[in-house]
């Protein structure tokens, strides 16, 4: 049975969020705000976070970094601005997903179970597949989830590290922007369609001078290539 913590300083939000995540089979704690919730993940392990930006003491997204530092728990957030900086920002920090209120709780459940399910999947493919991805200076270690270049690691948020390994491992290959979609995300996307464009701008950034390898196919999606 997976544990949800959902931090939130709204009662109402909290009890929406746990009536139909208990519905759902899940087990939920609380938190009130983002200090609370730093506390609580340093004592406890969930397999999903439910995190609010706005919040008194500490807000969610200062909350997701420091709970970064010590935890990898998938972290959806939650936010009344549906502005593209503040998804940037959330994805930037390490966040998994990002909803922007109000949403509707059968929506959430759905992207609650997509998140699970592709973190735990994910687990155990790194553990059967243990090849090595090179070109030039451009190093991915598939089954370590490590990528270098010119010999120097870099950070990704986690949604950057699966979007980059899909479209490393279909190298060559012509990727809609469903495709993306449904395989990264892993649920029917009913959200805003620029989440993709964010997170392969994101994606170029970290990659630097091997951003050129994304191409971008209009009216098509982006395809991975080393010619």
């Amino acid at each position: 049975m997976s544990r949800l913590l959902v931090v939130d300083d709204e009662f109402r939000i909290r009890q929406i969020i746990r009536k139909y995540a208990e519905f759902e089979g899940y087990t939920v704690e609380e938190a009130v705000d983002g200090m609370q919730a730093i506390e609580i993940c340093r004592k406890e392990e969930f397999d999903l976070i439910i995190m609010d930006v706005m919040m008194p003491e500490l807000d969610g997204f200062s909350a997701c970094r420091e709970i970064r530092k010590f935890r990898s728990t998938p972290i959806i957030m939650l936010s009344a601005r549906g502005e593209e900086y503040d998804k940037i920002h959330g994805f930037e920090l390490g966040s998994d997903d990002y909803v922007v209120k109000p949403f509707s709780p059968k929506e959430l459940m759905m992207r609650v179970a997509a998140v699970i399910k592709r973190s735990n999947g994910g687990e155990q493919g790194e553990q059967v597949k243990k090849d090595v991805f090179t070109y030039e200076g451009l190093s991915v270690d598939f089954s370590a989830r490590i990528v270098t270049i010119d010999g120097k690691r870099i950070e990704m948020t986690p949604k950057e590290y699966e979007l980059f390994f899909y479209m490393v491992k279909n190298k060559g290959l012509a990727l809609t922007r469903e495709k993306l979609i449904s395989e990264v995300w892993g649920y029917d996307f009913f959200g805003d369609e620029r989440t993709l464009d964010t997170h392969i701008k994101l994606l170029r950034k970290s990659l630097g001078e091997y951003s050129k390898c994304i191409v971008t196919l209009r009216g098509v999606g982006y395809r991975f290539e080393t010619n």
